[in-house]
């Protein structure tokens, strides 16, 4: 397992592949959802996952119909997963591992994420990450949100680097496809979501975790 070309910067997703977030966010939406008297299925909830907000919109318009009220709905979610990480956000294994070795390398990172600017600020405060990143692109950086490859270019051109030349780091499918329609060395570290055989032709390779990306950098 190598990477075709060497990296000369590394793009992350942010939840699901820094923070445990994802975790955080299904337990809450299918929580809220439940309460209402509505039957989320995994399943469903499974292929939102980063999708930005006005897609996840129309998915549940499609599953609950034109009369549901997504806002009042997913203000709740938000709140009980705000709630939630005031004690249950904790950092991936290998994050700390991986940015001292790029520190030690040199290499320039940034967030891709579809998550707003103050959730991703929020995150990375809580542990202390926000200076060891040179860009963050979020919600309202971009046109299109993923699976397009917007965020991911947007990324490159902040850092200055060839998006080629780029290394992203996704755990969604969604993720994956909008860092490989972004042209970038796309490696996937799955959370919530298996890898398919969709993703394994659209990565160099799928990573077990942090550590193993390490290896993959080193190599």
């Amino acid at each position: 397992m190598s990477l075709p070309r060497k990296a000369q910067a590394v793009v992350f997703d942010m939840d699901g592949l820094l923070f445990n977030t994802e975790a955080i966010y299904r337990d809450a939406t299918v929580a809220v959802a439940l309460e209402a008297g509505h039957h989320l299925p995994l399943e469903f909830y499974l292929g939102i996952i980063g999708l930005p907000g006005e897609a996840t919109r129309v998915r549940f318009a499609e599953r609950f119909g034109k009369a549901f009220d997504f806002d009042s709905f997913w203000t709740a979610s938000k709140r009980r997963f705000h709630d939630a990480t005031a004690s249950q956000l904790y950092l991936k294994d290998g994050v700390g591992e991986l940015l001292d070795l790029l520190d030690e390398l040199q290499l320039p990172r940034a967030i891709a994420t579809s998550s707003r600017h103050e959730d991703a600020l929020h995150h990375l405060d809580a542990h202390g990450l926000h200076d060891r990143f040179h860009a963050i692109v979020a919600h309202g950086d971009y046109a299109r949100g993923k699976p397009n490859p917007d965020p991911f270019l947007k990324a490159a051109d902040r850092l200055g680097v060839d998006p080629a030349l780029c290394l992203a780091l996704e755990d969604s499918h969604n993720g994956v496809r909008a860092a490989s329609r972004a042209g970038m060395m796309t490696v996937m570290v799955p959370d919530l979501l298996l890898p398919n055989a969709e993703m394994e032709d659209l990565c160099v390779c799928i990573a077990r975790d942090l550590h193993q990306v390490c290896d993959l950098i080193r190599e």
